[in-house]
């Protein structure tokens, strides 16, 4: 019983660690960090990401054009891609980490302590690329509410809007996180058992030498 809930919660883990890296990488491509609505014309819309900026037209449809220049952008935008990018990579490099340390899988059987290594060491890296995609959602949305809230920007001037792209980041973020933390907490708790195949070598191993001594104690 123990051996099937260490497995449920080690599988629970690398699936919601799995969900949120996929989360993060859409959340790091995606044109919808901020949104703009304007007044004057409500057939308009713009959004903003990370790469480039969008205007959504009813007749044309989508039109995209990538940002110029790295370093023209604002602070929070540069850092946000260093973030985003070191997220999706540690979010990788956790799954395959993890991966090797779960005990449904027959790879590295007789290590339990490596693979208990491997779990505890996925679990930190899915925390880290958790805050690695929490950090920048919410300091560009920090930046949004300060500017929208900004009393020398004038009323007429449009004001840009949380986009959906920073609802995902923050759902990624929090998956990566709960995802760490199972694997980090099965992996620390008991040792796992040894495999009902093992038993069943462990026990015909014991009958073999029991039959042996007995044949011995007989010949004497």
């Amino acid at each position: 019983m123990a051996l099937v809930f260490r497995t449920v919660a080690q599988l629970a883990g690398v699936s919601l660690s799995l969900l949120g890296w996929i989360l993060s990488c859409l959340t790091n491509y995606l044109p919808h960090w901020k949104n703009l609505n304007l007044d004057l014309n409500e057939m308009e819309n713009w959004t903003m990401g990370l790469w480039q900026t969008c205007v959504i037209q009813e007749e044309v449809g989508m039109q995209c054009k990538d940002f110029d220049s790295f370093l023209a952008l604002p602070a929070e935008l540069r850092i946000s891609r260093i973030l985003m990018f070191l997220s999706n990579g540690l979010g990788f490099l956790g799954l395959l980490v993890s991966g090797f340390g779960l005990d449904c899988l027959r790879i590295g059987e007789r290590q339990q302590e490596l693979k208990k290594r491997l779990l505890i060491l996925g679990g930190i890296l899915f925390w880290i690329a958790g805050i690695a995609v929490l950090v920048p959602v919410s300091w560009v949305a920090h930046r949004t509410v300060q500017e929208f809230w900004d009393e020398t920007i004038p009323e007429i001037v449009p004001r840009w809007e949380f986009g959906e792209a920073l609802f995902i980041g923050w759902f990624a973020g929090f998956s990566l996180l709960l995802g760490g933390c199972l694997l980090n907490c099965v992996a620390c708790s008991t040792q796992a058992p040894l495999a009902s195949g093992h038993y069943a070598v462990a026990e015909t191993q014991y009958l073999h030498q029991h039959l042996e001594m007995k044949n011995t104690h007989l010949k004497i």
